[in-house]
């Protein structure tokens, strides 16, 4: 991992600042908030609005609001959002189907944040929430996602010497056993996860694709253990790979037949 560049991480920690209150501050709030030198602040707030990252309160000399680049970056990110609306529809269409919950999740860097989840209808089933993060080596979204980076950015986001936190008593906590099961997916084209995030659920998970073919999220299917035999688990390993198709269509992609 690279060094962080303090000017830069200065110059966000100003920006995150505008998230609270009532949006605008003065070059004095920086100061006190973030313990910088005044002339720091000055030049960093003269960038900022240079950029239009920031812009001058109308009729408060001194003080600043967002400016309109944000606005134009939150957009961008925002036309990338379909993923989860996509995701959420084809998780509730995968989930009539199975009667079982499904999630779409995405990584970031170890750790992994579903972005859409429709529950069972069963009255025992996984609890979760979207949003919440995991790591990622610990479900069976996570090693899917983690099976289709480069070999290099594998090795840096979790070196041999990583350690990994454990769920349960089965989760993989040794780096080289983890690779050997990331290869086994990558072999499969699928990723089962028993037991490892979750004592008394196992999931399957699929790779989801985009219009350039990349894996960008993953769709799993979680069912308790008490419904859970290896003829469910075949079955649900291939809904989990049709939904996970059907939600990569959705994106663009385009399977070579």
């Amino acid at each position: 991992m690279g060094r962080l560049v303090p000017a830069v991480t200065r110059a966000l920690d100003i920006l995150e600042l505008f998230l609270d209150g009532d949006g605008t501050l003065s070059a004095p709030d920086i100061v006190r908030k973030l313990q910088l030198p005044r002339t720091t602040v000055h030049e960093l707030v003269t960038t900022l609005a240079a950029r239009s990252y920031i812009v001058q309160v109308p009729g408060q000399p001194g003080r600043y609001r967002l400016g309109v680049r944000p606005y134009q970056l939150g957009s961008r990110y925002a036309e990338q959002l379909d993923l989860a609306a996509e995701g959420q529809q084809v998780a509730r269409s995968v989930a009539e189907t199975c009667d079982e919950t499904v999630h779409v999740a995405i990584l970031e860097g170890t750790d992994v944040i579903y972005i859409a989840k429709v529950d069972s209808t069963h009255a025992v089933r996984m609890v979760s929430a979207a949003g919440r993060r995991l790591p990622a080596h610990c479900t069976s979204v996570g090693k899917m996602l983690l099976a289709s980076l480069p070999e290099q950015e594998l090795a840096s986001r979790i070196p041999d010497n990583a350690e990994l936190t454990a769920m349960t008593p089965n989760s993989i906590t040794d780096p080289g056993a983890l690779r050997e099961a990331l290869a086994q997916i990558r072999e499969r084209g699928l990723a089962v996860e028993s037991r490892e995030s979750n004592p008394d659920v196992s999931c399957v998970a699929a790779p989801v694709r985009d219009r350039a073919g990349q894996v960008v999220a993953a769709l799993s299917i979680s069912v308790p253990m008490i419904r859970w035999s290896d003829e469910r688990r075949a079955e649900l390993e291939q809904l989990a790979a049709k939904g996970a198709a059907e939600l990569s269509e959705r994106l663009g992609h385009r399977s070579v037949a």
